[in-house]
């Protein structure tokens, strides 16, 4: 793995959330959502009638999408990026299994198709985060002192 394509799947994960984040707040892409009996989660609909979200949930899209379009082009802040991400949504997709972590508490939908995209997410997150750097791609990204 080269640090440059560390830094482009910060790129362009970056751009897909900001996209998805934005997205979310686009009446026409989100469809009306009957909630689960039980379902406590405010204002929740379905991304492209798929997915659930809700206002929350498309501000943390938008948060991710800035974190990686900043840290892009540093390979150490890339790295740690995907590395949380890979963290971050392995433990998001868990929660979708368990009724109450499912919404997170009553402020996010996790649950339905939601839990195996951030899977996915989780998994291409941890190849680019945790899979060992050639030594000379990561020292070409050093600072100079």
């Amino acid at each position: 793995m080269s640090a440059k394509a560390v830094g482009y799947f910060a790129l362009i994960m970056g751009i897909v959330f900001l996209l998805v984040g934005i997205a979310g707040f686009v009446p026409g892409l989100v469809m009306e959502h009957q909630p689960a009996e039980g379902d406590v989660v405010a204002d929740a609909g379905l991304l492209f009638g798929l997915f659930p979200v809700n206002l929350l949930h498309n501000l943390v899209h938008l948060a991710f999408g800035i974190w990686g379009v900043a840290v892009f082009r540093r390979f150490g802040a890339a790295r740690l990026y995907a590395q949380a991400v890979a963290v971050i949504y392995a433990v998001l997709a868990v929660m979708g299994f368990f009724e109450g972590l499912n919404t997170l508490f009553g402020l996010v939908p996790l649950y339905g198709n939601d839990i195996w995209l951030h899977l996915v997410i989780a998994i291409a997150a941890a190849i680019f985060g945790f899979a060992p750097i050639k030594p000379e791609a990561a020292a070409a990204h050093r600072p100079r002192t």
